[in-house]
C-alpha cells in the first residue's frame, strides 16, 4: 500500500527510540489507563450496554490504534461522541446490530484511508463540528439525570421532550444521596486538578466516593445492582444476522464511520499542535477501521481517538505508540485483577463524571462566538445543534454537510454579485527586494473551511523562516468562522516563535469579522494597515527593534 498506510510505530522503531523515551512512554502509559478506567466504564454504562465492554474497547482497540495509527501519541478507546449512537442502535437493533453497524464502520473507514480521503474529512465546517459536539454534550447530559437523581425509572423514552417529562413527573422521588454523591463526584472531578494535574479527578471521585459509600453502608444503585457481575474475560463473539437485513445498518454504520473519522483526525490535529509533529491521517484512518472491525467480536464497541486521554498522554511524557500500548496493557491487568471491586461503583458516581465530560464536550464558548458570526455559520452551528437533540446525529451530520455546502455556493455567488474585489493601485509587486527577516505571504480568494488548513500550513512554514510576516490579504472577499478559528492558532503559534504579524489590504466586512473573533487586538490594530506600502514601512521600522 505504499505511502499510504505508514504507520508511527514501525518507523520511530527504525529510527530507533532512546531509553530515557522508552521509560518516559511507559510511566506515561500507565498514567492514561489509570485515568481512561473510569471514563471507559462510564461510557460503556451510559452508551447502554455493560461496564466491561468499555473497557474491552479501551483495552483492544486502544492497543490497535497506537500499533498501526498515524499519530505518535493517540490514545484510542470508546469516547462520549458515541454513546448516543451507541445507545440508539443497542435500543434499535440489539448488541448483535451494533457489532455489525461497528464492523461495517470499520471497514468504511478503512476505505476511507484507501483512497486517501484523509484530508478531506478535516474540511468539515467548524460550525457544524460545535453543533453536534455541543448537541451531543446535550443529549448526555439529559440521560445521566436518572441516575443522577437516583430515580427508580424502568424504562426511559429515547425522546429529548419526553425524557425531560418523564424526569419532571418523578422528581419527587428523588435519592438525596444519590444527589450528595453526584454533587461530590463533579465537586472532586472539577477541583482535585488544584492537588495535582497528572492524574484527573474522575478517578479520584470514583475510588473516594466508593469507599465512601461501602463504609457508610450507604443504599444507594450500584453497578452490581445494575448490571450484576462485571465480568474480566474476554471472549470471541460471532453475531447472528440475516444478510438479506445488511441495507438496515449502513446509515447507523456511517455515522459511526464520519463521526469516528473526523473525531480521531481532529485529536490527532490538536495533538500535533502539542509535540511540534504530523500525524499520518490515511494511515490514522485505516488503524481506526481495523481496530473497529477487530474490537466488536471481543465485545467492545466503537472506537475512536480521544482528544482529553490524548493530551494527558502529552502532559504526562508520551512522545511514541509504546506509550498508547502500555495504556491498554495496563487497563487489561486493571480488568482482571480489580474487575470484581469495580462492580462497587455507585450509578451517581458514574453520572456524575459523565455531566463533567458532558460539559467539557458542550464547547460553549465556541458555540457562543459562532452566534456572533455571520448568519450563514449560525444556520449551521443551530441546524446541527438542533438536529442532533431533537432528531439523531446521523440526520444531523447529513443535512450540515448538505447545508454548509449550499450556503457556501449562494454566499460565493453573493460575493461574485455584489462584492467585486479590489486592487489597491499603490501596492508594490516586487517581494525580491525585501530587508532579511521580513518575508509576504498573499492570500487569494475566500478564507473557508475548505482552503483554511492548507492556508494555515503555509502561512506557519513561511512565518516561522522570519522575524516578521506580512499577509496580504487585498484578495480576500470573506471569511468564516473555521478559517477564523484555524487563523486564531496559527498566529498564537507563530506569536509563541516570537514572529510578528502585520496585515494588509483588509476589506471592511472582513475586518470586521476579525474584530468579532477578537483577532484584532491578538494581532495588535496597530499591525493592520489598509496598504501594502504602508505595512511594508510599518515592518521596516519594527525589524529594527526586535532582538
Amino acid at each position: 500500500m505504499g505511502k499510504i498506510f505508514e504507520p508511527k510505530f514501525f518507523s520511530l522503531l527504525k529510527s530507533g527510540i532512546s531509553k530515557e523515551q522508552l521509560v518516559s512512554d511507559i510511566f506515561a502509559g500507565i498514567v492514561v489507563g489509570i485515568v481512561a478506567l473510569p471514563l471507559a466504564i462510564a461510557f460503556g454504562v451510559a452508551s447502554g450496554v455493560s461496564p466491561e465492554k468499555g473497557i474491552i474497547t479501551a483495552v483492544i482497540a486502544g492497543f490497535l490504534i497506537s500499533f498501526l495509527g498515524g499519530s505518535r501519541v493517540q490514545i484510542g478507546g470508546p469516547t462520549g461522541a458515541f454513546i448516543v449512537i451507541v445507545y440508539a442502535i443497542v435500543e434499535k437493533y440489539g448488541i448483535d446490530g451494533l457489532i455489525i453497524s461497528t464492523v461495517m464502520s470499520g471497514i468504511i473507514l478503512v476505505i476511507f484511508g484507501l483512497l486517501r480521503l484523509g484530508t478531506l474529512l478535516k474540511y468539515f465546517p467548524h460550525p457544524l463540528i460545535v453543533g453536534f459536539t455541543s448537541g451531543i454534550a446535550v443529549v448526555i447530559f439529559s440521560t445521566q439525570i436518572k441516575d443522577a437523581l437516583g430515580l427508580n425509572i424502568e424504562k426511559l423514552p429515547s425522546e429529548f421532550f419526553e425524557k425531560w417529562v418523564v424526569y419532571f413527573s418523578n422528581m419527587q422521588e428523588s435519592n438525596l444521596f444519590a444527589i450528595a454523591i453526584t454533587i461530590a463526584t463533579i465537586l472532586i472531578t472539577l477541583y482535585s486538578k488544584k492537588i495535582t494535574t497528572k492524574i484527573p479527578g474522575s478517578f479520584f471521585a470514583i475510588i473516594f466516593v466508593t469507599l465512601f459509600v461501602q463504609v457508610a453502608n450507604i443504599e444507594v444503585t450500584t453497578i452490581e445492582s445494575f448490571f450484576g457481575e462485571i465480568h474480566s474475560d474476554i471472549n470471541f463473539v460471532i453475531p447472528s444476522f440475516d444478510f438479506s437485513n445488511l441495507h438496515m445498518y449502513i446509515a447507523p454504520a456511517l455515522t459511526i464511520a464520519l463521526l469516528g473519522g473526523v473525531e480521531s483526525l481532529l485529536s490527532a490535529v490538536v495533538a500535533d499542535g502539542m509535540i511540534g509533529a504530523n500525524h499520518r491521517s490515511n494511515t490514522e484512518l485505516i488503524a481506526q477501521g481495523i481496530a473497529n472491525i477487530v474490537t466488536p467480536f471481543f465485545g467492545g464497541i466503537p472506537a475512536t481517538g480521544a482528544i482529553a486521554r490524548t493530551a494527558t498522554n502529552v502532559k504526562n511524557g508520551g512522545r511514541t505508540p509504546i506509550a498508547g500500548m502500555v495504556h491498554a496493557i495496563t487497563l487489561l491487568l486493571i480488568m482482571l485483577v480489580f474487575a470484581s471491586y469495580a462492580k462497587l461503583i455507585p450509578m451517581a458516581c458514574l453520572a456524575g463524571i459523565l455531566i463533567v465530560v458532558s460539559y467539557n464536550m458542550s464547547e460553549w464558548r465556541s458555540f457562543v462566538s459562532i452566534l456572533r458570526g455571520s448568519p450563514f455559520d449560525i444556520i449551521v452551528l443551530l441546524s446541527t445543534f438542533l438536529l442532533t437533540v431533537f432528531v439523531d446525529l446521523t440526520a444531523a451530520i447529513e443535512i450540515g454537510v448538505v447545508l454548509s455546502s449550499l450556503l457556501f455556493m449562494k454566499r460565493m455567488a453573493d460575493i461574485g454579485i455584489t462584492a467585486p474585489i479590489r486592487v489597491d493601485s499603490d501596492v508594490l509587486e516586487d517581494y525580491s527586494n525585501l530587508p532579511d527577516g521580513i518575508s509576504v505571504y498573499e492570500i487569494s480568494g475566500p478564507l473557508f473551511f475548505a482552503s483554511a488548513k492548507q492556508y494555515s500550513e503555509v502561512i506557519k512554514n513561511i512565518g516561522l523562516k522570519n522575524k516578521i510576516l506580512i499577509i496580504r490579504m487585498r484578495h480576500v472577499p470573506f471569511v468564516d468562522s473555521t478559517a477564523l478559528h484555524n487563523f486564531e492558532e496559527t498566529i498564537k503559534t507563530l506569536q509563541n516563535s516570537g514572529v510578528k504579524l502585520l496585515l494588509s489590504g483588509v476589506n471592511s466586512s472582513v475586518l470586521q469579522d476579525l474584530k468579532k473573533y477578537k483577532i484584532t487586538s491578538l494581532i495588535g490594530e496597530e499591525n493592520i494597515l489598509d496598504s501594502f506600502d504602508k505595512a511594508l514601512k510599518h515592518a521596516k521600522e519594527v525589524i529594527v527593534t526586535l532582538p
